[in-house]
């Protein structure tokens, strides 16, 4: 996994053009499959925050939500864009709350920048040891059909103040994603940051795997674009949503 200060260099630019857009195009999936069963107030973690764009919608629609990311400057906008919510430092592989959440939540392809199946079943037992009995998991991912569409060729943004020029790239037979950033901003004076970020692509059979091994049962998986309503661009994106037992003990699952 990047250094998070890597992603600290990613924060200005992706809290303007990438944020908000994909909370705005998530929201409605998240509804359908987890949020419209969820009691006023329920206590959510959004794991993997981001600049917390996701968290305000969450919070505008009367939840609790705790965040957490592992880059400060992510984290700093994210206490700036929603300040009804609560947020902190953390590696989504080693976290540990002090109470317990009604639902967790990990959207916009976090979990693919966890580059090996054992690091992706920590988190996965970290989510398990923060929900109640009952409690409730869901998180999207990348898959196989998403990064044979979509991560290929470059994008760009020019503005008066910013330019991002993105280059994609899928090693099929590694099944590795990258994504070569090159971002200038203007402050006073030009600046320039330079970043290459790897996704890994999982199979469903080994998330499933990984989630039955940290304890969840009642694995469902949609397809975001067939199934939740999404743009093309959910085409490939697959969303997992799964269970804690209900009288598991928080502890029983190491």
């Amino acid at each position: 996994m990047k250094s998070f200060s890597d992603y600290d260099g990613l924060a200005w630019a992706y809290n303007r053009h990438w944020g908000p857009r994909y909370a705005q195009q998530v929201l409605p999936a998240l509804e359908k499959i987890l949020l419209d069963r969820l009691p006023a107030k329920s206590m959510i973690l959004d794991l993997c925050c981001g600049t917390g764009n996701l968290a305000r919608a969450l919070t505008d629609r009367g939840f609790s939500v705790i965040g957490i990311d592992g880059s400060r400057q992510m984290v700093r906008l994210a206490r700036e864009n929603a300040p009804a919510a609560k947020f902190v430092v953390s590696d989504a592989r080693k976290f540990k709350l002090y109470s317990v959440c009604d639902a967790v939540v990990c959207v916009f392809d976090s979990l693919n920048h966890i580059m090996n199946a054992e690091e992706l079943v920590s988190v996965f037992h970290r989510a398990h040891r923060a929900l109640k009995p009952g409690g409730e998991f869901t998180f999207d991912l990348n898959m196989d059909q998403g990064y044979r569409a979509r991560w290929r060729g470059s994008r760009s943004i020019i503005e008066d103040d910013c330019v991002c020029l993105v280059q994609f790239g899928y090693r099929e037979e590694e099944r590795i994603g990258e994504s070569h950033l090159i971002i200038f901003w203007l402050k006073k004076q030009w600046r320039r940051c330079d970043l290459m970020l790897r996704q890994k692509c999982y199979s469903e059979a080994e998330v499933r795997l990984g989630l039955e091994t940290a304890g969840f049962e009642n694995i469902s998986v949609y397809e975001g674009q067939r199934d939740l309503g999404m743009s093309a661009k959910g085409a490939g994106r697959a969303f997992f949503i799964c269970r804690k037992p209900e009288g598991m003990n928080r502890e029983a699952v190491h």
